[in-house]
């Protein structure tokens, strides 16, 4: 099967080189397995017929039967339209083209009976078809009209160029008639039996083009099993890996590192973090590689655990590294550390893109001869020229900025085997914990330190503008800062800098220099400017910093109260969150205001409510897992998982998913290595191409 399925799509019957460019740019299809495993999203039943005089505002795709009794070209030459009128004996309705409109005239006949299946739209208060699937109502034709008919995802690129659902049902069903018998049992037969599953092909065909509904039913069943049993079955064989290895370095004493940085503390540690500072100690004593993850909502002192756990590397001869998705995270980090440093002779140093190549060169030679202890940075950790004499600890701050691979380099700079602490501020419900980090151990930080105030949210509209602006001002006045936030979304970018800029600009006529300053940071600036900007707010010399989402993760300005959110009814609850996690770091009363214009759909609403009556992160994650699904949680598309998922859904599917590990588990305390023949199918599939994992746990 695998080598038919990894033929280029280029090569099916109807796809050629540039439609191929196209389905590869748009939907990421380069093989026929791609295509094979790129399923509809919904399904309309095309075994009914609806009539003109049922259509009604809430209808979504229909079809109707009826003969044209008109055709006529409208509009001016650059907005032309064929407009050709059906009429069902019950009414008449337009069916409009925009494009292909010679085809089209070529394709339609006055007086002949045509099925039309589309979305009804109103212009002009009568009801109209734009672009619908029209064929001929030919005898041949109704016969092949099945129960249930697939939508598959599209975009208007694939559209324009002849790719409609139409030919991309096309296109699949050609694949299926190809490839179908030459498709592998994938699962062995006693799952198959013990679960009541389908097999699959009959999966595969179904899934396309279901015979019924209860064939359908039995297919998504099979094929969501399959994924997330694969997914769950490579993470623990991972986690089993590693936990019954011995090759993480025990780190047995607690010296004067710890202990002075400990006395240093300005404040006493929470219970949460005495019990993650266990958690870790149990972990670098039992002689297996630590592989952890610190949750902790936005302020709950990840980084505070993160330098004592680098102390417990220093104190057994060690070196430990903590990496930072951004420059200013890392600067923040490193300058951080000093006030807890004194008395222990600890030797910090930090590496980013922009430390000078005299500076690097003397950190380099640092970590190589053991003299630098901790060093902090970005990316440039793992550049090949950074080798440690002994790294022993490496902390992964926000890590769904990083890749596995890009942490498996910075686990083979060093002759042992560095404990891994993997730290996110993003609260991750307990389902998607599971599965986004499987492989690793998970310790949470539930309590915030003392002194925290909880942020006070509030919804304003665009008539509360003025409020805003005094607001603003009396906090300004009380020797407080602001920050307010633009979204930028990748399809509107440059509606969102327009909708920034505009901003900026009203901000400065309200607020003028020189009694005010406000700074501007967005992605489109030079990286001086950006740090120029963003260097006069973290010094308190800008009164307002306008921004787009870029300051989500690592600003940290104590003397920020107010975080306004400029239409704040376009981001997702993980972000709003994230975002008023900016302010409430000082000992003052903070507050998040959201933005948003009058009209709001019913999602929008629920999620502001909730920003208003929550701090709890992980309440809001797992509102945020329910309404929107796990797709761009935290900033990863699903296929930030170890398998891309096509068909299962983590925020919907959890009883599945508990299922599919349960059964792993099962199978690994039986037979840990795969050896037994009857597990043979899964040994082979787990290294087949689509379920790929690499394993990363057993490298040093």
């Amino acid at each position: 099967m695998g080598r038919v399925l990894d033929s280029e799509i280029k090569f099916l019957t109807g796809v050629g080189p540039r439609r191929a460019e196209l389905l590869q740019k748009e939907l990421g299809i380069s093989t026929f397995r791609d295509m094979l495993y790129t399923f509809p999203f919904r399904y309309v039943d095309r075994s009914k017929f609806y009539s003109v005089r049922e259509i009604d505002s809430t209808s979504a795709y229909i079809q109707l039967r009826g003969r044209i009794v008109a055709m006529q070209m409208m509009g001016e030459q650059k907005a032309r339209r064929l407009v050709a009128t059906l009429d069902d004996g019950t009414g008449r309705i337009d069916l409009v083209f925009f494009q292909g409109i010679k085809w089209m005239q070529d394709k339609l006949q006055t007086g002949k009976e045509y099925v039309a299946f589309g979305k009804p739209s109103v212009f002009n208060q009568e009801y109209n078809m734009v672009h619908p699937e029209v064929d001929e109502a030919t005898p041949e034709r109704l016969a092949t009209l099945g129960t249930l008919s697939g939508i598959y995802s599209s975009t208007e690129k694939l559209r324009n160029s002849g790719l409609g659902n139409k030919v991309f049902s096309k296109l699949e069903a050609t694949l299926l008639s190809k490839v179908l018998d030459s498709v592998e049992e994938t699962l062995p037969q006693y799952i198959l039996d013990s679960k009541h599953l389908c097999g699959i092909k009959s999966a595969l065909k179904n899934i396309h083009f279901p015979e019924n509904v209860q064939a359908l039913v039995k297919a998504q069943e099979r094929l969501k099993f399959e994924e997330l049993f694969y997914l769950e079955l490579s993470l623990l064989k991972q986690k089993l890996v590693r936990t019954s290895g011995s090759d993480g370095v025990v780190l047995k004493q607690i010296g004067n590192a710890f202990n002075r940085t400990y006395a240093n503390l300005p404040f006493p540690l929470t219970g949460a973090q005495k019990r993650v500072l266990h958690e870790i100690r149990a972990d670098v004593l039992s002689g297996r590689q630590m592989n952890r993850l610190l949750q902790g909502d936005v302020g709950s002192g990840k980084t505070l655990v993160a330098i004592l756990a680098a102390m417990m590397a220093v104190d057994n001869g060690y070196q430990a590294c903590i990496m930072a998705p951004t420059e200013v995270l890392a600067n923040q980090h490193y300058n951080g550390i000093f006030k807890y440093l004194e008395g222990t002779g600890v030797e910090v140093a930090l590496l980013t893109g922009n430390t000078k190549a005299a500076e690097r060169r003397r950190i380099h030679a640092g970590l190589e001869d053991g003299s630098i202890n901790i060093i902090f940075g970005t990316h440039a950790l793992i550049e090949d020229t950074v080798q440690f004499k002994n790294l022993g600890l490496a902390v992964i701050d926000e890590q769904h900025r990083f890749g596995v691979e890009q942490r498996s380099r910075l686990w083979s700079k060093s002759a042992v085997t560095p404990h891994i602490l993997v730290m996110t501020a993003t609260p991750i419900p307990r389902t998607l914990a599971m599965t986004l980090y499987g492989d690793l151990d998970v310790s949470v930080l539930d309590e915030l330190p003392p002194g925290r105030k909880p942020i006070q949210t509030v919804h304003w509209t665009e008539s509360q503008r003025g409020k805003l602006y005094e607001f603003m001002r009396r906090q300004i006045k009380a020797g407080r800062q602001v920050f307010i936030v633009y979204p930028l979304i990748k399809e509107s970018e440059k509606m969102d800098y327009k909708n920034l800029e505009e901003g900026y600009m009203a901000i400065t006529e309200e607020f003028q220099a020189p009694e005010f300053c406000t700074a501007v940071v967005h992605g489109r600036q030079k990286p001086e400017n950006k740090a120029f900007d963003m260097d006069l707010f973290v010094r308190g010399k800008a009164h307002i910093l306008v921004a787009t989402s870029v300051i989500e993760v690592g600003v940290d300005v104590p003397n920020a109260s107010v975080m306004v959110i400029e239409s704040a009814e376009r981001f997702g609850l993980s972000q709003l969150h994230q975002l008023r996690g900016r302010v409430g770091r000082g000992a003052e009363k903070s507050y998040c205001i959201l933005m948003t214009g009058y009209k709001l759909s019913d999602e929008s609403r629920k999620r502001i409510d909730l920003m208003c009556q929550t701090n709890d992160g992980f309440e809001l994650a797992e509102a945020d897992l329910r309404m929107r699904g796990p797709g761009d949680f935290e900033g990863t598309r699903q296929s930030g998982l170890a398998i891309d998922l096509h068909i299962a859904d983590l925020a919907k599917d959890s009883p599945v998913l508990s299922q599919a590990r349960a059964l792993g588990e099962e199978i690994l305390a039986e037979d840990p290595q795969l050896q037994s023949p009857r597990n043979a199918l899964l040994a082979r599939h787990l290294k087949e191409m689509r379920f790929e994992i690499k394993d990363y746990s057993r490298i040093s």
